[in-house]
């Protein structure tokens, strides 16, 4: 009994102290490599391994057994068995998750592209999580096997497998296909987080990409969850799928006597003091004409479509402003008679 408690206090010193240990190696390695985030990442894996080595130690001395006089040796030893295969999937999911995010990190500080970036944060993402599942269902499925009664039926089950199969397809068809469009999704660069999109006339940004749906978060903060079959059924638009800047444009219809080349240069004065114009791009042309208006176009560009939305706004208040001011007569007006 005295050694046996003894086996059981060591066991414990030993996992903290190798759970310590490992971590203030990774620590330190992580202060020597700051350009390397997958050291700092593995530190999120002391539990798992702690409790790995703690299921290990137990597995091999047996103490508990003697300590609570356990008259079924067999079940405390599966009972062992069962967290330590439990563990095992829990830090081999942790490791993954750590390794995909420092290369996630590495990538984000030697590229200078946002386009890409997106897209490696969108697959690694996808990649992360359908690994993550593969890896759960192995463990589970392992932790099964463990028991003599899966293994006597097994052999009864391989037999129905078949059918088994063609009902469990037919009746996952729906979360499957989710689950292989957003596969499609990931590596096809067709939309990734932090992309800006039109879904059902509701414009958002892309917030978060599993393998069932997307998030999307809206102009107002709300959020529009939409299956990731959506985005291989139907068309929707992408407003920075290659490029994040974007063009914006504003409508005025105004009289047939507006100054249009001094409204163009006030244009431009105003694009060179906004801080939200890229540069690019700007023009002012007449696009169209009424009986009663014209129909100026103003158009600019922006590095992003939040950019591009405000700016919209700030341009549309800023030339009506000035017509309002400098040439009321240029804002249309309803004549009657001879007027």
């Amino acid at each position: 009994m005295l050694w046996s408690l003894i086996t059981l206090l060591a066991t414990v010193a030993a996992t903290l102290a190798i759970g310590w240990t490992v971590d203030q190696a990774l620590q330190r390695v992580a202060a020597r490599h700051p350009d390397a985030p997958v050291w700092a990442q593995l530190r999120r894996c002391r539990v798992p391994l702690q409790l790995t080595v703690v299921a290990a130690l137990l597995l091999a001395t047996h103490p508990l057994t003697r300590i609570f006089h356990l008259t079924d040796d067999e079940g405390a030893h599966h009972l062992v068995l069962l967290l330590l295969l439990a563990s095992l999937g829990w830090l081999t999911v942790r490791v993954v998750a750590a390794v995909l995010e420092g290369l996630l990190g590495r990538y984000e500080t030697v590229s200078e592209d946002p386009a890409r970036i997106q897209r490696v944060r969108t697959q690694i993402g996808m990649l992360r999580r359908v690994v993550s599942a593969v890896i759960a269902v192995v463990t589970v499925a392992v932790m099964l096997l463990t028991f003599s009664a899966m293994r006597t039926i097994g052999a009864s089950l391989l037999a129905s497998a078949g059918i088994i199969g063609i009902v469990a397809g037919i009746a996952a068809q729906s979360t499957l296909g989710n689950f292989f469009a957003g596969l499609q999704i990931a590596f096809g660069d067709t939309v990734r987080i932090d992309d800006t999109v039109v879904v059902e006339g509701q414009q958002g940004t892309v917030e978060e990409i599993t393998l069932s749906y997307l998030v999307i978060r809206l102009w107002d903060s709300r959020r529009l969850v939409v299956p990731v079959s959506y985005f291989v059924n139907r068309p929707f638009e992408n407003w920075t799928r290659r490029d994040p800047g974007l063009l914006a444009a504003v409508l005025l219809h105004l009289d047939h006597t507006t100054p249009v080349d001094e409204l163009r240069t006030e244009l431009h004065a105003h694009l060179e003091r906004h801080p939200l114009w890229d540069g690019t791009d700007w023009a002012l042309n007449v696009t169209d004409t009424t009986p009663s208006t014209i129909v100026v176009r103003a158009t600019m560009t922006a590095r992003n479509p939040d950019d591009a939305a405000q700016l919209r706004f700030d341009v549309r208040e800023h030339l009506v402003a000035h017509l309002r001011d400098h040439h009321p007569t240029a804002l249309p007006r309803v004549r009657t008679g001879d007027s």
